[in-house]
């Protein structure tokens, strides 16, 4: 089954994302706040706050792999599936990012939900 996706445009262009020294940006998604990563020429979008404590992502730094580490307790997740990767059992909350001609987009998948199938 193919997932529908809407595209929620974030910013104009990607230099318009605010990206501190740690190569994370806090962006709006129709008035939720997601994190941004780039790595590698990468981009990659993920939620604001980490599953298990709710530490900022966007305070905390993208590692040599390219996971993303919580600055509470080190937890580590990987950018591209949200998979947590040192061990705990959490899973990060991420949406694939399109960099397009005329602006930086997030696809959000539709419906959702036990009866999301039927719309």
């Amino acid at each position: 089954m193919t997932k529908r996706l809407t595209w929620h445009k974030i910013a104009d262009d990607i230099s318009d994302l605010a990206f501190a020294d740690n190569n994370i940006a806090v962006a709006d998604m129709d008035g939720k706040k997601i994190c941004i990563g780039k790595f590698k020429e990468m981009v990659f979008a993920f939620a604001y706050k980490c599953p298990h404590a709710g530490g900022i992502l966007a305070e905390g730094y993208i590692d040599a792999l390219g996971n993303i580490v919580c600055p509470l307790h080190r937890y580590k997740y990987d950018m591209k599936n949200g998979r947590n990767i040192s061990g705990e059992g959490y899973y990060l909350k991420n949406w694939p990012v399109e960099i397009r001609e005329d602006g930086v987009y997030v696809g959000v998948e539709q419906g959702g939900g036990l009866f999301g199938w039927l719309k």
